[in-house]
């Protein structure tokens, strides 16, 4: 386990190729997905690479950057002991887990922007979320120096961005997405499920559902898959607690920009709501 910035350089020659996992803690079967698809590029990069070593470091860092005031920075779950027990166990070799204070060293006035692509969707309702995120991605990759970082395919919209910023700034990094981890009843695994009553969660599931019914409707083109995903929220809209939407988008994939009626190809169906206090996302990645 590695506190510091300072110690993670000393480190880094050692290390070969390095797979970093960044996340913010709380870790989940979701989670575990990103590792076991971080350990398994290690494994395959070792024989290769310098040193003949490679790596698997996961970062543990909640960042009150991509935080708005109000929002749940002090109660986002944490539980340290047993993240570091799920990464013994998923074969996890390094764990970075810096301070506030070592990230942040003094006021952030330079940060990394999202662009337009960051302004809609998650950008429109969590102004600021994704420049903090840029923005502690780029310092961690900055510290870690990492080969190829693993992120969520659950935050699609995230995933994007990040990819945007390293093609954009030249770094020399791999991006990989793993696929959504869901629940068996469906429900996208998420640190903030823990929020949840048992019939707020209940009532959550109809995010799933509603992707489900619009990818089951692609090949009605994107009218009929907005519709019929967003027949599944408008009812959910009725339930106890009612399931308040933010957005239900059907998007292109590299730009998060809304597809036309006539819009062939890859997209992505991507949904945000609030479940009593908790807001949720989820989308599905479709082919039309």
């Amino acid at each position: 386990m590695v506190r510091t910035p300072e110690e993670l350089a000393a480190m880094r020659p050692s290390l070969g190729e390095v797979v970093l996992v960044p996340t913010m803690g709380a870790l989940h079967s979701g989670h575990r997905r990103l590792i076991s698809l971080a350990r398994e590029k290690r494994d395959r990069a070792a024989p290769t690479a310098a040193h003949g070593s490679a790596t698997v470091v996961v970062s543990i860092f909640v960042n009150p950057l991509q935080f708005s005031p109000g929002e749940d920075y002090d109660r986002y779950p944490r539980d340290f002991a047993a993240d570091l027990e799920v990464c013994a166990e998923e074969g996890v070799d390094v764990v970075y887990a810096p301070s506030v204070e070592a990230v942040y060293p003094g006021e952030q006035i330079v940060r990394v922007d999202s662009g337009a692509m960051g302004r809609v969707l998650e950008g429109e309702f969590r102004p600021g979320f994704f420049e903090g995120v840029l923005t502690v991605v780029a310092k961690l990759f900055h510290m870690v120096q990492p080969d190829m970082a693993v992120f969520g395919q659950k935050d699609a919209q995230q995933l994007a961005v990040i990819r945007r910023m390293v093609r954009d700034l030249n770094m020399p990094i791999t991006i990989l997405a793993a696929p959504t981890v869901r629940e068996e009843d469906g429900l996208a695994t998420s640190s903030r499920n823990v929020y949840l009553s048992p019939q707020e969660r209940h009532n959550a599931l109809a995010l799933s559902r509603a992707l489900l019914a619009g990818a089951d409707a692609s090949v009605t083109g994107p009218i009929g898959i907005r519709s019929a995903a967003r027949a599944v929220l408008d009812e959910a809209a009725e339930a106890s607690p009612p399931v308040v939407v933010d957005y239900l988008a059907l998007v292109d994939p590299e730009t998060f920009t809304e597809v036309s009626s006539d819009y062939r190809g890859e997209a992505v169906l991507a949904v945000a709501a609030w479940v009593g206090d908790t807001r949720l996302i989820d989308n599905v990645p479709l082919t039309l």
